[in-house]
């Protein structure tokens, strides 16, 4: 593509985005409570997306067990909340904290091991997540202290400072807030000089590493933030449906989470955001209408977009110019 041509794209892409933002800021001027509450659990599932985006998209790690850390931070949030870790109180933004820290010091350790010496990649990885996606499941069930296989109920719902549960607007738009921040955050590694590293990671390791590049820490590293963010996104989960149980870390869920972003388009960040609304959405109209092969349905439809449409629903639309670094090499 000439410069001109991806500066249009670029700009067209740019344009999408903020419109798509716009929308999701004016939905309660259009939207009642009960489908307001729907959109905050899509949009906390957008978040997740974003997470597994940022490493598959942007760093070519395809990673089959990202639920484990959704699923940390869901546990983390619920062990705070209802008292279970007394040393830490009982305070949600020490839970939200620690479904942060928690999960991003578990995929630091699991990163370390992963990319040490001859680093597994692509269809290798793929299976070991996969497998440890697995074993955290069965681990969960059999936890008595996090409630075992029937996990823990009764988390509280976000709260105001005064303690009173905040409304269904005031969470929508703290939940959107958070949103908008983990997507500037991943946006920000992704367009910075890090995020050229993981590019090129993504294109070729081999070379990025023959160039001098310590590709074993740029991809701990945004291993790491995803985990965080992952994390982050199961935290807000918890206190939205009050719950959280073992297949919450299992390998159902991280099956699902690509899906998602397979749909929206993994190689934009905005795209992996809505590929999740999109496809939850689709869920819950599938699952009034087709009851029990919905999900049939639902792999039907991946199928359908990978042959069709492998950049995803929204890949060229909302995809961003390069960087300007970037822009003269792309040109040519």
């Amino acid at each position: 593509m000439t410069r001109r041509s991806l500066r249009d794209a670029g700009r067209l892409g740019l344009g999408l985005t903020i419109l798509a933002w716009i929308g999701l800021a004016a939905a309660p001027l259009v939207l009642d409570d009960w489908n307001i509450g729907l959109l905050t659990q899509y949009v906390t599932y957008g978040i997740f997306a974003l997470s597994l985006g940022l490493i598959w998209g942007q760093a070519g790690i395809l990673c089959f067990g990202q639920a484990i850390f959704f699923g940390i931070g869901a546990y983390s949030m619920a062990l705070v909340t209802l008292g279970k870790l007394p040393w830490l109180g009982d305070s949600q933004w020490t839970g939200l904290a620690l479904a942060v820290l928690l999960p991003m010091l578990v995929a630091a350790v699991l990163g370390w091991i992963l990319f040490q010496g001859r680093a597994l990649s692509g269809a290798h990885l793929a299976i070991v997540t996969l497998c440890a996606a697995v074993v955290c499941e069965i681990a969960a069930r059999r936890w008595e202290f996090i409630g075992g296989f029937n996990g823990l109920f009764n988390v509280p719902p976000l709260s105001a400072p005064n303690g009173d549960p905040l409304s269904t607007n005031a969470t929508y738009f703290f939940v959107g807030v958070a949103a908008l921040l983990t997507y500037l955050l991943s946006l920000w590694i992704g367009r910075s000089p890090l995020g050229t590293v993981l590019a090129a990671i993504r294109n070729d390791e081999r070379r990025t590493l023959h160039f001098g590049y310590d590709v074993r820490l740029h991809k701990i590293f945004v291993f790491t933030v995803s985990g965080a963010m992952a994390g982050f996104a199961g935290g807000l989960f918890t206190t939205q449906f009050g719950f959280v149980s073992p297949p919450l870390v299992g390998f159902a869920l991280s099956t699902e989470v690509l899906i998602w972003v397979a749909v929206g388009g993994r190689s934009v960040l905005m795209g992996a955001f809505l590929g999740a609304l999109a496809v939850r959405a689709t869920e819950n109209a599938m699952s009034s209408s087709l009851d029990q092969y919905w999900l049939i349905a639902l792999g039907a439809l991946f199928i359908i977009v990978v042959v069709v449409l492998p950049q995803g629903l929204f890949g060229k639309l909302l995809a961003l110019a390069p960087p300007r670094r970037l822009g003269s090499s792309q040109a040519k």
